[in-house]
């Protein structure tokens, strides 16, 4: 399946600041299951500084813009190849060892019942059974209702309320996970817009680590594993950590964001 992105992110402030530092994990990684045909990250005003891959595999570009400024805008358009691969991450090269994702965040804690669901997978008769039973367990339990959480919404706070995005989704499911001793991370790319029940274009998920297999994508907002409809930008142990763009500005002024994305298939 070929998919177009364009993608765009502007930050507005009340007041110029006297200048943006930003890293981006926007470029789609190199695994089995996707390749890029033609891609382009672009930052109005901004100079390319230095950029390397690191131990997850993932690229990581950093950008200035000198100030004063008041708006910028981020920008990343092109085409990617993917294939389905049933959410196996084959050909994927990093170095971070999957224990390194057992260290729960703040957002990612788990209290007394993501504990218990996590229960899914330490009686289950095989650990990918388990995996399957936890991602459709935490879909039940949190309805997919846009505007019901933060960004600082936590695991265990969206599965007490019901309610959440795939943010949160995925938060609940990497709790649960790794209270069941498995690896899992939180994974940020792109979606066919009209394709699921979440319907956002700039999507989010989980991977947890199976021995035997590798790590394994899980869409509960979407009850599937990702497929040919989805593109994989990078990962991190939390929404924090595999933010596509983290930044700061200097000086005062209050920051506004605002974020267009478009996919679409392309006919081959």
């Amino acid at each position: 399946m070929l998919l177009t992105v364009d993608h765009v992110t502007r930050y507005r402030y009340d007041h110029p600041v006297r200048g943006v530092v930003q890293s981006h994990r926007l470029m789609p990684s190199r695994f089995d299951g996707q390749k890029v045909i033609d891609w382009q990250v672009t930052v109005a005003g901004g100079v390319a500084g230095g950029a390397f891959r690191d131990g997850a595999g993932d690229w990581v570009q950093g950008w200035t813009v000198a100030g004063p400024v008041s708006e910028i805008e981020v920008r990343v358009t092109g085409t990617v190849e993917t294939t389905d691969l049933a959410g196996v991450l084959k050909g994927h090269r990093e170095t971070a060892p999957p224990e390194a994702y057992l260290r729960a965040t703040a957002a990612t804690e788990a209290d007394a019942a993501l504990v218990e669901l996590s229960e899914l997978v330490t009686g289950a008769e095989n650990v990918l059974a388990g995996c399957h039973a936890l991602a459709a367990a935490i879909s039940e339990a949190i309805a997919y209702v846009p505007g019901s959480t933060t960004a600082d919404t936590t695991a265990a706070q969206a599965l007490a309320q019901g309610e959440g995005v795939c943010q949160d989704h995925a938060h609940a499911l990497i709790a649960a996970a790794r209270a069941a001793g498995l690896p899992a991370r939180y994974v940020s790319g792109y979606l066919q817009a009209g394709t699921g029940v979440s319907d956002e274009a700039a999507h989010a998920w989980a991977e947890l680590y199976v021995a035997g297999i590798g790590w394994i994508g899980f869409d509960p907002a979407n009850r599937c594993c990702p497929d040919a409809r989805y593109i994989r930008l990078g990962s991190g142990l939390d929404a924090e950590t595999a933010a596509p763009i983290r930044g700061t500005s200097r000086g005062g002024g209050a920051e506004s964001l605002a974020v267009t994305v478009a996919v679409q298939m392309q006919e081959q």
